[in-house]
């Protein structure tokens, strides 16, 4: 079987596939029009998230057998349309979900404590104690929504700490010893912390509007490690301005494109995201929280795993 890689992954994905006997190519150049043009010569594609794969690129990929996207979501591909062509999806959200769940928790504790803040100040000589009083995750109540395997993880992270957990899941019967799964209305009704951990759908496509921030009951705070475009910035701004929202950790926005490497889409800075980074109780990542040293690795064993239990 013949393999077309298009983004740079770990030296294990290769070294690996070509030890089970599959033949890979290598192009992370070409533009998509130019890789469509050949998609048809390859059994099997790895990608990340370089461009879409559309219902035109599918029907061009004559003999595609799998696509692996060597990450968690999957939203860059027609995964409908590929199913109906008999093409195998993979994705590796096991690969990166300690490190998002990680990357949650710091984010939450370093707002929690004004870090960011804080030491801004110390570097610029300020020694401002009171203003930097932090606040204790203990006795909070964290929602999260979307309880798959980011979902799992965070609360996982969350044991060693005294907090009711509670997670609101699409699917039925996701709860587990880390989490009480609720009806939205009942986390609405009690979360202190919101995070998400949900993938880009029609369902989840700007979810978080004011609408839905003003349904809950209490102030909190937001934690957003999966896919900026579920929130929609303005309406974030507002309650960030209100103190609806008392702050906000962000890895993802929803100006990204669609491979994730570039932040705007023109030249002009939105005035909302203006409001953000010059905000003390935001902090900002560039959606690096599943992209770590360790998950670098694990998320291309996963597809190498993958496709060596299905094919080989």
């Amino acid at each position: 079987m013949k393999i077309l890689h298009l983004d740079s992954n770990h030296p294990l994905l290769l070294n690996q596939l070509n030890e089970l006997g599959f033949i890979n190519h290598e192009d992370y150049t070409s533009s998509k029009p130019e890789i469509e043009a050949k998609i048809a010569e390859y059994d099997g594609m790895i990608i990340r998230s370089r461009f879409s794969i559309d219902k035109q690129f599918l029907d061009a990929a004559k003999n595609l057998k799998f696509i692996g996207r060597v990450g968690a979501g999957l939203e860059n591909i027609d995964c409908d349309y590929a199913e109906t062509k008999g093409i195998y999806l993979i994705s590796a959200p096991e690969g990166n979900r300690n490190a998002v769940g990680e990357h949650a928790l710091g984010m939450l504790l370093s707002l929690f404590n004004k870090l960011n803040k804080a030491d801004k100040e110390v570097r610029e000589g300020k020694w401002f104690r009171e203003d930097n009083r932090g606040l204790e995750l203990d006795g909070k109540t964290v929602g999260i929504i979307g309880y798959g395997n980011m979902g799992k993880a965070f609360a996982k992270k969350l044991k060693g700490f005294d907090v009711e957990v509670l997670c609101y899941d699409i699917k039925t019967n996701v709860g587990d010893a880390s989490a009480k799964q609720v009806i939205l209305e009942e986390l609405k009704a009690k979360a202190d912390v919101l995070s998400l951990h949900i993938p880009q759908t029609d369902l989840t496509l700007n979810m978080i509007n004011s609408d839905f921030i003003n349904g809950f009951k209490k102030s909190f705070w937001l934690i957003n490690t999966a896919r900026g475009k579920s929130v929609v910035t303005q309406d974030l701004v507002s309650a960030l301005q209100s103190g609806k929202i008392l702050g906000a950790g962000l890895d993802v926005l929803e100006y990204e494109k669609s491979s994730f490497e570039n932040l705007f889409t023109s030249k002009d800075m939105p005035k909302a995201f203006q409001y953000l980074i010059a905000s003390g109780n935001v902090l900002l990542s560039p959606h690096v929280a599943g992209w770590t040293v360790e998950s670098h690795i694990k998320l291309s064993q996963t597809i190498v795993d993958k496709i060596k239990a299905k094919f080989n």
